[in-house]
């Protein structure tokens, strides 16, 4: 977490500390939408303790895509790319799993 004490409560009373990447379970689904177009949707990444939008930006560099951040907890990809995601994921230290 970068220093966000937007609560006022000590960081060590902060109920987000102590919860790392490997505790949040990650699902990374396929939608498809209008005109038969894909969309890779990342759910589960807690915009408390990431920097959600950074990681949308690297995930669409990645993987040459654009994207969004939806209501600040979903990250939204244009077109399929499960397993990139997945891979990028875990080498991040989440638990990813493909739904």
């Amino acid at each position: 977490m970068k220093d966000k004490n937007f609560t006022g409560i000590p960081k060590e009373l902060q109920p987000w500390e102590g919860f790392s990447r490997d505790t949040q379970a990650v699902k990374i689904t396929v939608d498809k939408r209008r005109y038969g177009k894909n969309v890779t949707i990342i759910d589960g990444i807690d915009p408390k303790s990431e920097d959600i939008f950074e990681i949308a930006k690297n995930l669409k560099k990645k993987v040459a895509s654009g994207g969004t951040v939806k209501d600040g907890k979903r990250v939204e990809l244009q077109g399929d790319h499960r397993d990139e995601v997945k891979r990028y994921l875990e080498e991040l230290g989440f638990n990813a799993e493909v739904v």
